[in-house]
């Protein structure tokens, strides 16, 4: 009985200590923060230094992303969406592949922009020089930034000429791709699939709603939409279509997704002379061409 008993506590005994040793690799301390605030971001011709942002970052973001950046300050209870945790270095808004470490212009870029359809608004009122120290201080709180490289940017072709045969293809790669199942057959977000979306944290989320958004999560031009396509939205149901879309298939899908959006563009124009219809999910594919 008594060597059992004996077994049974060291077993318990190593449990604890493996538990221990692994939360504390999962969570950074704040002596760990403190050795790590000699990161530098470079944007340009500028240099971010971490320590220049302290001031910034407790004045402006602390009430929101945390002491510690884990996403945990005094008013993340009332926001939704929850506010980003930068201790595990996943961002949503990159120009990188699916998977990897934005750029420094990347987050720098975000500052500015803000992002839409949450609490995070645009921060153009910083210089660019608190701008680039507040990159700086957002990775001094990972140690993914100890360790890794930011990913390297996707190349983005010119983008085409809109044509009528363009838009049409870019519907029907919205239905191959199965879109709709998220954004909806009019992209008002309302797709079958919409209200059971969670992400990684599990908790829910919403896809976008293209009939009344003007502006994307990660920006407003057709580059940037072509952007999300090819890296995906880490740490949400949105992935990276890089494998199974090829670049001018993407831009197909660029220009129809801006008939659904409410603002008078070309591509808009071009659908209503076309008639075009929401896509019927049910209907049978279309006949492959014959062989010559």
């Amino acid at each position: 009985m008594r060597t059992n008993r004996l077994k049974w506590s060291l077993a318990l005994a190593a449990a604890a200590v493996l538990t221990l040793s692994s939360a504390s690799w999962a969570q950074n301390t704040p002596d760990q923060q403190a050795k790590w605030m000699g990161m530098e971001s470079h944007i340009g011709n500028l240099t971010g230094h971490a320590g220049n942002a302290k001031e910034d970052y407790r004045r402006y973001c602390v009430g929101c992303h945390g002491d510690l950046g884990d996403g945990q300050g005094e008013n993340t209870p009332w926001l939704d969406p929850k506010p980003r945790d930068f201790t595990i270095a996943q961002f949503k808004c990159r120009s990188t592949p699916t998977g990897t470490l934005p750029t420094d212009e990347d987050l720098f870029n975000t500052i500015a922009r803000g992002l839409d359809n949450s609490n995070m608004p645009p921060w153009n009122t910083f210089t660019k020089q608190q701008r680039a120290d507040l990159v700086a201080y957002i990775k001094h709180f990972s140690a993914k930034w100890q360790t890794e490289k930011a990913g390297t940017p996707i190349q983005v072709p010119p983008e085409p000429e809109v044509t009528a045969d363009r838009i049409k293809a870019g519907q029907a790669l919205f239905k191959r791709l199965e879109c709709w199942k998220c954004h909806g057959v009019e992209g008002r977000g309302n797709g079958p699939s919409a209200d059971t979306l969670t992400d990684d944290l599990n908790r829910p989320i919403k896809p976008f709603d293209f009939h009344d958004g003007t502006r994307f999560k990660c920006g407003t031009s057709d580059a940037d939409l072509y952007k999300i396509f090819m890296t995906g939205l880490d740490g949400t149901p949105m992935p990276s279509f890089a494998d199974n879309v090829k670049p001018d298939e993407a831009w197909d899908l660029v220009l129809y997704l801006r008939t659904l959006q409410p603002m008078n563009t070309k591509e808009k124009q071009i659908a209503k002379q076309l008639g075009l219809k929401p896509i019927d999910p049910n209907a049978p594919a279309p006949a492959a061409a014959p062989q010559q």
